[in-house]
């Protein structure tokens, strides 16, 4: 593919990294380090967060997190360490009675792990996926609190900004909804999360697979500088995003927020020059 031309300095709060062959069987891709960071420079995205793909049922994130911060060295990529949990991320009453007896195993995140990533400065943050990877226990969260570092959420239907609310949005630490919290493409719960940030100061949103121009300009209008660019690589060429913000009827003013702006304010390893 070839590569874009734009005059704008675009970082990806959005990319995945699959370090190992059990990450590559969960999610059925296989992208290398090299691919990857060739597909952004096509896209003329300079600097992205990165975080482990999927693990197995029972795999602690341990290994991948460290192979992301490993691989990340020398390259464009900044590491996110994904944690998870023993909790249920549902919201029916089954769920409910599931988490009273929700205990945290071996392979879940513990406070000390949050602690280590947040003092090890191979991490400049942390990505969530609830749906799949469950929620952390209270300690944990409140551990991240303490960290105040940026916390990456996958949210859509499985884990609806209802929920976020409810779960994460009492803790005073910066949260960014992945998808604008309604993967996949649910344009209700996407209004429903614009809503969230007239309420909630430290909420930020990427732009991964919100495929609705309305909803964009909305957000980009509404919120200029908490809206993020997110390509969510490798499972869309980062072409994709990219062109989805270029062709928006916003000024470029609010699309340097959007691709750069934004994104180093809240994760400053992104900015030009950074030393990741």
């Amino acid at each position: 593919m070839l590569g874009l031309e734009h005059d704008f300095r675009i970082v990806d709060t959005r990319a995945t990294l699959d370090p190992d062959e059990s990450s590559v069987a969960t999610h059925g891709r296989d992208i290398s380090p090299e691919r990857l960071e060739r597909e952004m420079l096509q896209a003329g995205i300079v600097r992205a967060v990165a975080s482990p793909g999927q693990r197995a049922p029972g795999r602690s994130y341990l290994r991948a997190n460290n192979a992301v911060a490993r691989l990340s060295i020398d390259r464009p990529f900044v590491a996110f360490a994904r944690l998870n949990g023993p909790r249920d991320a549902g919201t029916g009453p089954m769920s409910v009675v599931r988490n009273l007896r929700a205990e945290r195993e071996d392979h879940h995140a513990r406070p000390d792990d949050v602690e280590q990533y947040s003092y090890d400065d191979r991490f400049h943050g942390f990505t969530l996926a609830p749906s799949v990877d469950g929620l952390p226990n209270e300690d944990v969260l409140t551990r991240l609190e303490e960290a105040d570092l940026p916390l990456i959420v996958h949210a859509g239907k499985r884990f609806p900004p209802a929920a976020v609310e409810t779960e994460l949005l009492g803790y005073d630490l910066p949260v960014v909804l992945g998808s604008f919290g309604g993967h996949p493409l649910d344009a209700d719960l996407m209004g429903e999360t614009l809503d969230l940030l007239d309420e909630h100061d430290r909420l930020y949103v990427d732009t991964t697979a919100v495929r609705y121009r309305e909803v964009l300009e909305r957000g980009i209008l509404e919120h200029p500088d908490r809206v993020l660019f997110g390509s969510g690589a490798p499972d869309a060429h980062p072409n994709v995003g990219v062109m989805e913000v270029l062709t928006l009827d916003v000024s470029e003013d609010l699309m340097r927020r959007v691709f750069a702006k934004n994104p180093v304010r809240l994760v400053p390893a992104l900015a030009e020059g950074a030393d990741v």
